[in-house]
């Protein structure tokens, strides 16, 4: 591996170290040259899913940008990186088998998961998700979290009976 300091290509593994739950090898390594560490992770690079947006256009599936769109909607909110990296880790799980997936289907996903995360990060991602338009989609969907919290804490009170 090139020595991102001084373009050495002599380098040598003095660490390794299996990371996110065995799906990746974080990799310390040592210039000879100029002697600088540095860190590489090594991830599995298989077959990429591919996208299907609204507009029939088909890309990659990005692990950053969803990682970016999460961590705008859960700005300044109680939640760390780590709960965000989990949550975006096991999404990318579940696709990993698949070829294709529309962004709609991640898109509930990630609604899904951060419903019970953070009600306000579930609000300003739905809101973009789903296009507000106005205060009106707001207060819909907020409603929408309400009934479903009384559902859930109803079935809590009666032993998980419905």
């Amino acid at each position: 591996m090139r020595c991102p300091y001084c373009n050495a290509d002599d380098t040598r593994v003095i660490e390794s170290r299996v990371v996110e739950d065995g799906e990746a090898i974080r990799r310390r390594r040592e210039c000879s040259s100029c002697s600088r560490r540095f860190t590489t992770f090594e991830r599995y690079a298989g077959v990429k899913t591919v996208v299907i947006k609204r507009t029939g256009e088909r890309e990659e599936f990005d692990r950053e940008k969803i990682v970016r769109g999460m961590l705008a909607a859960l700005k300044n909110r109680p939640v760390t990186a780590t709960e965000v990296d989990r949550i975006v880790s096991e999404l990318e799980e579940q696709l990993r088998s698949l070829a294709e997936v529309t962004s709609t289907e991640i898109g509930l996903r990630i609604l899904e998961q951060l419903r019970t995360l953070d009600e306000v990060g579930y609000l300003r991602f739905a809101s973009v998700y789903k296009n507000f338009d106005g205060v009106d989609d707001f207060r819909r969907e907020v409603l929408e979290i309400d009934d479903r919290s009384f559902t859930l804490r109803k079935k809590e009170d009666q032993g998980g009976r419905e």
